[in-house]
């Protein structure tokens, strides 16, 4: 139902669809911005853009005056399994996090609870105006987690790449699993609303045993997506490694590569992979300082991922956002360092709107498909429009608007290949209450499973010590200090 009661309900039926009179940021080659435009969407795809657009009868009609009107957003690294903990350890290291998943509790999840995760995941993109999400999904230690998490992503509203992994046995042994070839050789269709990748590290052993796995991923024909230059973990000798033994190529997606030598951006660039910065992520854990700025240098294709809600934001506003922060950031800490000012910034925001829509695209081989609002491209569309909050009026600059103004409560309207899933600021169906149920189910079953001293201690790591600074100008008795000049100064007036 619509918030506004004299709103009209959108169509359950396969009407043509017009967005009218909004300001359109096509994302386009051109990166044009409309004004006062509209979008017609027939079917599918989209039909048309332009002024005052002549339209079939019956048209369903989305008022987009005071808005606008971008392509659906792409995140392309996000751990949907691990949604069930939303908020958890936002207090935690990289290490903490390493500790809890990978060698502790993630091993407590069963195939459900993988399930819960991912359709709450996958709403929650949705909400925020996330049409297509890659499922960094490395909790699937059995078959049966696989078929659960593509069972979520497949009654889910959105695009969706699998991205198979399994973080408790190494790369070369799961990807050699019969049952998990078979698997991936069965739902691998080519089908526009569900892609594969395989997702999994290189840890660089001399050893390379992760050959195997790519070797896997090349006979199925997948793209491998890989945490790379992440301080303590992964680093230049896996780079190197992939490089030499012909395993690096542009549909590869290199995930944070943010503790990596100038060799190893070359490498990439020369390779043709993308980078996905989550710089949130980044930013808190320690993977290593976001390097957009570096990225830039290379010419390497940036888009954008939000890691996890465990801990961090789960939209694309606050990675742009942040993305925009910490490059900026960068350039005037370097810049400060050598005695200068820096008075233009190289990352514009444009930049980040575009990483977080066509950026995405191109690095999941979707250019052609989504990423960019253009004639003849499926009709993924965003309206972003509140006119009941003073942050989204006036918009002058709406590139800007986009990455430093708007936020998830201000998505109006959210299609899918011609679908509306989000309309007049609230999720369609009734999905929210069914997934809250199993996410309920989760929780009460992990909590029991690690008992509360556990859980507790998990969400409340002990802080480290901190000491206090001794400051030259505190007196230590100020009062006694204060007490003596007067003295002294009485008894200079009495001489």
């Amino acid at each position: 139902m619509s918030q506004n009661p004299n709103t009209p309900e959108p169509p359950d039926d396969d009407r043509p669809i017009v967005f009218r009179n909004g300001t359109v940021v096509t994302v386009d080659d051109q990166r044009r911005v409309l004004t006062n435009s509209d979008v017609l969407v027939i079917g599918t795809s989209i039909a048309a853009i332009g002024q005052h657009l002549a339209v079939p009868d019956g048209t369903f009609e989305i008022d987009a005056t005071d808005g606008i009107l971008m392509p659906g957003m792409i995140d392309t690294h996000r751990h949907m399994w691990q949604t069930a903990m939303r908020g958890y350890g936002a207090d935690w290291t990289l290490t903490q996090y390493f500790v809890w998943y990978y060698l502790e509790h993630g091993k407590s999840f069963r195939p459900e609870d993988v399930h819960a995760g991912n359709r709450l995941s996958a709403l929650d993109a949705i909400d925020a105006g996330v049409t297509t999400t890659v499922d960094w999904s490395h909790g699937l230690r059995t078959i049966d987690h696989g078929e659960a998490a593509l069972d979520a992503l497949r009654s889910s509203t959105g695009r969706f790449v699998l991205a198979y992994g399994n973080i408790f046995a190494g790369p070369w042994e799961w990807t050699a699993d019969p049952d998990v070839l078979a698997f991936l050789a069965k739902n691998n269709t080519g089908a526009d609303d569900l892609r594969f990748q395989l997702a999994f590290d290189v840890t660089g052993d001399p050893a390379f045993p992760e050959r195997a796995a790519f070797e896997a991923a090349r006979e199925l024909g997948l793209p491998v997506t890989t945490h790379a230059g992440v301080w303590g973990a992964t680093n230049d000798d896996g780079i190197r490694l992939m490089h030499e033994n012909g395993f690096m190529a542009p549909e590869t997606v290199y995930v944070h590569a943010a503790t990596l030598s100038d060799d190893s951006y070359q490498r990439i660039a020369a390779t043709g992979g993308s980078v996905s910065l989550s710089t949130e992520s980044e930013l808190s854990c320690g993977q290593g300082y976001p390097p957009s700025w570096i990225l830039r240098q290379h010419g390497i294709p940036v888009s954008l991922s939000v890691d996890t809600s465990v801990w961090f934001s789960s939209d694309l506003f606050s990675a742009m956002r942040s993305t925009l922060g910490a490059d900026r950031g960068w350039e005037h800490i370097k810049a400060h360092e050598h005695g200068d000012t820096v008075t233009h910034s190289h990352l514009r925001a444009e930049h980040v709107v575009e990483w977080a829509t066509r950026g995405g695209a191109a690095s999941l081989g979707m250019q052609n498909l989504v990423g960019s609002l253009e004639v003849g491209k499926r009709a993924d569309i965003v309206l972003i429009k509140n006119d009941h909050s003073p942050t989204m009026y006036p918009i002058l600059n709406p590139n800007g608007h986009i990455a430093l103004q708007a936020g998830r409560g201000d998505v109006h309207t959210v299609m899918v290949d011609g679908a509306i899933a989000k309309y007049d600021g609230e999720l369609l169906g009734d999905d929210l209450a069914s997934v809250k149920k199993e996410i309920e189910s989760t929780v009460d079953y992990l909590q029991s499973e690690l008992g509360e001293p556990a859980w507790t201690q998990g969400m409340n790591p002990d802080a480290p010590e901190a000491k206090m600074l001794d400051n030259p100008y505190t007196y230590t008795d100020y009062k006694d200090a204060s007490t003596h000049q007067k003295e002294s100064e009485r008894a200079d007036v009495t001489l």
